[in-house]
Parts: C-alpha cells; sequence; structure tokens
C-alpha cells in the first residue's frame, strides 16, 4: 500500500495491536497520538519559545514526515476535530502538499516515501468517522485480536478460550466487552508476580461493570474455580500487628502488595 500510495484506516476495539502492527511494518514512522484536544499545530508547527528566549517555528510531525518521506500514523485520528484533520488533506490527495499559514504561508511538497496510516477505534466514546476523513482512506482494514499469536506467546491458553468465547458473544450483541491481546498479555505479567487466581481475578475487575458478571461466570467455567470476585484491599491490619518488628512472621506481613 505505500509502494502504491494507497492510505489505510485500520479499525477495531482498542488494545487489539494496530498501532504496534504500524511501528512494525514501518521503521521510520512518526506518530500523532490524536485526542480531542489535538490542534493544527500539533499536526504542521507552532512556534515555540527557545533558550534563547526567541521564538521560534518548530516543524510538526506532518511537515517532517514530508520532507523527510516518512510514514505518518494519525493514531486515534477520530477524537480529532474534524477542522484539524482538514488541513491534512492536501498532503493524502493529488497535490501532495501543503500550506503552513503560521509560517509565513510556506508550501510544504512530500518527497517520494510519504504515506499515512490512521488508527480508529470505533467503540470509543467521541470516536466520529467523517465522511471526510473515510473518503481519504480507499483501504479500510478492521483489525481484532489474534488468537493464535496470543497462543504463541504462551499466554494461558484456557484464558485465550476464555477470550475467544467472549469475542463470539460480542458480535453476537450478547455481551459489550472481550479480553483484547493487550488485556492477555497484561494477565500473563500479572500472573507471573501474583500468580494465577489473582490474575483471573484481576481480568474479571478491567471488564466493564454491566458486563463484569458474564465475564467472571466464563472464566469460572474454564478454569474450574467455583467463584472468582475482581481484586480487592483485604481487612485493616490491628494497630498491634501493624507494629510488629521487622522480620517478624505474624500476620502483618501477609497479603501486602510486593
Amino acid at each position: 500500500m505505500r509502494d502504491a500510495d494507497v492510505p489505510v484506516l485500520l479499525y477495531g476495539p482498542p488494545g487489539t495491536g494496530k498501532t504496534s502492527l504500524v511501528e512494525a511494518a514501518f521503521p521510520d514512522l512518526l506518530t500523532v497520538a490524536g485526542d480531542g484536544d489535538t490542534t493544527v499545530g500539533d499536526l504542521i508547527g507552532e512556534y515555540t519559545q527557545d533558550d534563547a528566549g526567541a521564538y521560534v517555528f518548530q516543524y510538526g510531525p506532518l511537515v517532517t514526515a514530508m520532507t523527510e518521506g516518512r510514514a505518518l500514523l494519525i493514531d486515534d485520528a477520530t477524537l480529532i476535530s474534524p477542522k484539524v484533520l482538514a488541513a491534512l488533506y492536501p498532503a493524502m490527495d493529488g497535490r501532495r502538499q501543503i500550506q503552513v499559514k503560521a509560517h509565513k504561508g510556506e508550501t510544504i511538497k512530500a518527497e517520494p516515501g510519504f504515506y499515512v496510516v490512521a488508527g480508529h477505534n470505533p467503540g470509543v466514546h467521541g470516536a466520529v468517522l467523517t465522511e471526510a476523513l473515510a473518503s481519504r482512506f480507499s483501504v479500510q482494514i478492521q483489525i481484532g485480536t489474534d488468537y493464535d499469536l496470543a497462543l504463541a506467546l504462551r499466554i494461558d491458553a484456557r484464558v485465550v478460550r476464555v477470550a475467544r468465547h467472549l469475542a463470539q458473544q460480542v458480535e453476537l450483541g450478547e455481551l459489550g466487552w472481550a479480553p483484547q491481546l493487550r488485556e492477555l498479555l497484561s494477565y500473563q505479567k500479572t500472573e507471573a508476580v501474583l500468580g494465577t487466581k489473582a490474575a483471573l481475578a484481576n481480568l474479571v475487575g478491567i471488564a466493564p461493570v454491566e458486563d463484569r458478571d458474564a465475564v467472571a461466570d466464563a472464566v469460572t467455567k474454564a478454569v474450574g474455580i467455583k467463584k472468582i470476585a475482581p481484586l480487592t484491599l483485604g481487612k485493616q491490619l490491628p494497630a498491634s500487628a501493624a507494629r510488629q518488628p521487622p522480620g517478624s512472621t505474624g500476620s502483618a506481613h501477609r497479603g501486602r502488595p510486593r
């Protein structure tokens, strides 16, 4: 797609690996982390004060990618204001150039190799895929969690089965959330530190409240645990136990986070 200059929009739930995919594909990548506060200056550049107190124009990632012929990822593009994104469009069409109005009306032309990829999380609050944005991306690819990859990364096969099952329920509209690759990797790290039961409890706890019971039910059935609940703090230690000297084997040291 880059060789043919065909912009690509990657869309899917957060945590499926969209950003990691693009980072792996393009070693020369520059990234704009989009949100509702992203400005035109964040894309093109703006005046900043140097150490001497003088104001100099600092080019943004869009200009850098254009002049150096690099790939540019607009992450969470649909959280950015359409008025801000409009500054990007001239660089993506046949003109392949932009005008930097804030810097003497300078014209920036894209060098060979300049390429734009965008990420979109449809389920995130405030994410709006406008017609103007969608029309700029000839290819739009849905990205989901690669469960075979999760197994290859040696994540507990039982937990991967749970994630697959929950994802099927999400597709059927029976559930609103399922663990994605990011959550599965987090599970693996948590299990290594706190053990399987605590990691499973944490997996249940990070699910949205409205889906938590369904997730807990799926986990208990898969791993054979009678009951599992989100991680919570234990009871407050008695003052006498808390005053035990270092090295004591009393209850004051049990259950403390490490």
